[in-house]
């Protein structure tokens, strides 16, 4: 391989990089005014419990949260779809059935208007059966 297309092969390697780089802005449309990690500590058995994931939209457009994906059939969600106003605060409350005892790690997927990705969020604890 020459020096002439080796160069050429890196060239074209950072301006791949580069506009996929463009095309997924890493930043995020909120702040997050909680941890994005929840840590329920021990819960007893058959007992829901509740938490509240507040964010502050940085954007400059309202924002609406479009979809939430549970990473199972034990978590549920409830958020308002009204928009959330530049600046102005927003509330995902997550509800954790506590019917299977031990430990849990579940995930919750919340995808924003105008945004591919997700924000990720987790909730822990462990049930005492």
């Amino acid at each position: 391989m020459t020096t002439r297309s080796i160069a050429t092969t890196i060239t074209l390697l950072l301006a791949f990089f580069f506009l996929t780089a463009a095309a997924y802005p890493s930043e995020s449309p909120v702040t997050w005014l909680v941890p994005t990690e929840h840590d329920f500590g021990d819960i007893p058995q058959d007992v829901d419990v509740v938490y509240e994931f507040k964010f502050r939209n940085d954007t400059d457009r309202p924002l609406v949260i479009d979809n939430v994906r549970m990473g199972c059939g034990c978590t549920s969600g409830d958020w308002a779809e009204t928009p959330v106003e530049p600046d102005s605060t927003g509330t995902l409350t997550i509800t954790y059935d506590a019917r299977n005892d031990g430990y849990f790690r579940k995930y919750v997927k919340v995808y924003f208007s105008g945004e591919r990705r997700a924000q990720k969020l987790w909730l822990e604890g462990f049930v005492e059966g």
